[in-house]
Order: C-alpha cells, then structure tokens, then sequence
C-alpha cells in the first residue's frame, strides 16, 4: 500500500527520483500514466494489468469509454529507475501534468500520484477544506 507525501526536483531532462520506499513497492518495472486532476499515476505491473483487466470490460460502443481508454493507454509508458534511482517521465506526461521544477508524490493506496508541487498544494488545500464533508456524504462506507 502507497502512503505519505514525498517533494522531489525534476531536472530538466525530465529525471525525477522516485521515493526509495515507493520504489521498493512498484518493482524494478512499472507503468506511468496520465492521470486524474492534471497529475500522473505510477502503478506497478502487476497493479496495471488489474487496470487492463478492469477497462477491457469496459464498452467499446460508448464513446466515454473510448476516449478515457484511448487517453490512458496511448499516455502510458514503461518505466524503470536507473542506478541512482531516478526516472524519465515523457515530454507529453510532464506537459500533461504541468511538472517543471518541484514534483510532489503521494501515495493513494494502489497508486503513486505525481504532481506538480504547486497544483497539489491548491489541489490539497481545497481538498482539506473539503475534508469533514466528504467523510460525512461517505459516512459507513469508510469507517
């Protein structure tokens, strides 16, 4: 399971290194793609091919599910750290999620999220304020 919150630089060869205890639980192999509210989301293989799995039941006749499969699996790219543990994130991820300097990773249970520093620091302030509402409308679900 992902957790914490983790800031990191990204050079400007799109290199960023990846939390060594992230590291450890994705694999020397792992998936990053877009993702929801302008960030990216880094899966390990085995976590992508239950997404596989989960989209392929998914209509192909509905234009939503052809666009959502389209823009998640042609953004996807097949990562792995180098020796000082870094990773090359694609020009088209890095444009996609706004990452220039400062990169915020966050663990979300399953998922790894990256994010530009400044995004997730609106993104997280708002989501704070948001808070107690959101655990009452989820109520039971959750605890």
């Amino acid at each position: 399971m992902f957790m914490g919150e983790y800031q990191h630089t990204i050079d400007s060869k799109g290199r960023v290194i990846i939390p060594a205890r992230f590291r450890e639980q994705l694999g020397e192999r792992f998936v990053i793609a877009l993702w929801l509210d302008k960030c990216l989301m880094m899966v390990s293989q085995d976590e992508w091919q239950r997404i596989c799995l989960n989209l392929q039941q998914l209509s192909s006749t509905k234009k939503d599910s052809r666009a959502f499969t389209r823009m998640l699996f042609s953004s996807a790219s097949e990562c792995e750290c180098d020796k000082q543990g870094r990773v090359l994130i694609t020009s088209k991820l890095r444009s996609y999620a706004i990452l220039e300097k400062n990169v915020s990773f966050i663990g979300v249970s399953n998922r790894v999220e990256i994010w530009s520093s400044e995004i997730w620091q609106g993104y997280s302030e708002q989501a704070e304020a948001d808070f107690v509402n959101s655990a009452e409308k989820l109520g039971d679900i959750v605890f």
